[in-house]
This record gives C-alpha cells, sequence and structure tokens, in this order.
C-alpha cells in the first residue's frame, strides 16, 4: 500500500517520516496555502532524502490550477517525480501535462461533496497515473480535517490507482481499511502539530496500525 504523507515543510521530518515506512511525500506548491514551501526548498530537501533513503520514495508536488511554466519549473526545481492537480483541471489538460512532462506521474484530485461527484472519476481515468479522492470544502482544497462518507465509496473501482484522502489519522484510518481497499493513503493535518509541522509520534502511530495491510 502507497502510504503518503503531505504538507511536508522540514528536512528532518521529511527523513524522519521516510524511515518510518512513507512510500511518498507530499509538498504543497500553492502560495496561498498554510503549508506552501517554495522549490528550492523541495530541492534541497530532495537532496537530504537521496542520501539517506536507500530505496524508491515518491516526492509529489500538489498544485492547483498552476499555469505550465510553473509546474515545470517547480518540478526541474524540486527534483519532483509526481504532480498532483488539486484545482479544477480538465481531463484535458491532464492528458497535455502527460505528454509535455514525460516520466513525471500525474496525480488528479477530486473534492467529493456527494456521491455523485464520483462521476468525474471516469472522465480523468484515462489521463493520469491516479485519482485521489478528498473532502469538499467551500475555502480550503485539502489538509481540512474533514472526512468522506466511506460507506459511499465501496463501490468505487476505477480503472488507474486511487488514493483515499480526506481527515484520516491514526484514530481512524483503521475503520477506513476495513470499509475501503484503496491503492494508498494520503495524511496530513491527520498527523501535524499546526501546518505543516508533523507530529513524529503521531506518524509512528498510524505506521503501527497500518501494519496489517503493509504486509500484504
Amino acid at each position: 500500500m502507497r502510504v503518503k504523507i503531505c504538507g511536508i515543510t522540514q528536512a528532518d521530518q521529511a527523513v524522519a517520516i521516510a524511515h518510518l515506512g512513507a512510500t511518498a511525500l507530499g509538498f504543497i506548491c500553492v502560495p496561498a496555502s498554510p503549508r506552501y514551501i517554495i522549490p528550492e526548498r523541495i530541492g534541497d530537501i530532495g537532496e537530504r532524502l537521496k542520501d539517506t533513503i536507500q530505496r524508491p520514495l515518491e516526492t509529489v508536488g500538489v498544485f492547483a490550477d498552476a499555469d505550465f511554466k510553473t509546474l515545470e519549473t517547480t518540478v526541474k526545481t524540486g527534483q519532483l517525480s509526481s504532480i498532483q492537480l488539486h484545482g479544477n483541471e480538465s481531463p484535458e489538460q491532464c492528458r497535455q501535462l502527460r505528454q509535455q512532462l514525460p516520466g513525471i506521474a500525474i496525480i488528479k484530485a477530486l473534492r467529493i461533496r456527494v456521491a455523485e461527484d464520483l462521476a468525474q472519476a471516469a472522465h480523468f481515468e484515462p489521463e493520469v497515473d491516479g485519482l485521489l479522492l478528498d473532502a469538499y470544502h467551500p475555502q480550503l482544497l485539502g489538509g481540512t480535517g474533514k472526512t468522506l462518507d466511506w460507506a459511499s465509496l465501496q463501490s468505487f473501482r476505477p480503472a488507474c490507482a486511487w488514493l483515499l484522502a480526506g481527515g484520516l489519522t491514526p484514530d481512524n484510518v483503521v475503520n477506513a481499511l476495513t470499509q475501503l481497499s484503496p491503492d494508498g493513503i494520503d495524511l496530513s493535518s491527520g498527523v501535524e502539530i499546526s501546518p505543516g509541522i508533523k507530529d513524529l509520534d503521531q506518524v509512528e502511530q498510524l505506521f503501527e496500525r497500518l501494519q496489517p495491510w503493509l504486509e500484504k
């Protein structure tokens, strides 16, 4: 199972979280976010990770309606392996980005307010490498702490890999995974002391509780 910890801002925490078992680290590239981190800093963290983590580790830049030049520059400067699109990007834009950024995985985040919102997934499946389902919030694009209605997702079977996000914590992740079978999970505020500052004790607790799924 893929386990992505998002909203990383500190190099020491990035290394510690990777050592605890994360398969992906997410960096918020939306300037308005309290978890925003500049591309140069992402690149510095990436260098630290290369020096200390001896296994593949996905580094994901999270964007919202960014122009191509911003995406291209941030991917290069931040040494990103994936980009996550959290705005109003269309399937056509996703298709173009896969052509323009060869070798970079594209994840499209869908903000789910009602069960009918899941229908949009079908339009993105052929154009992306993965989907991420997050809870809808009228002002915030992510890290809201709001959970999805897991029962409404039990029949969700997209043609591509998908990650479950939205208010996951060490306390509720087992409940979520007993109801659903995502390819991965994504946590941000659920393992934080404050925006961008992770609670490493909570992260460790998360991986302890995930052990049955990680051993599969």
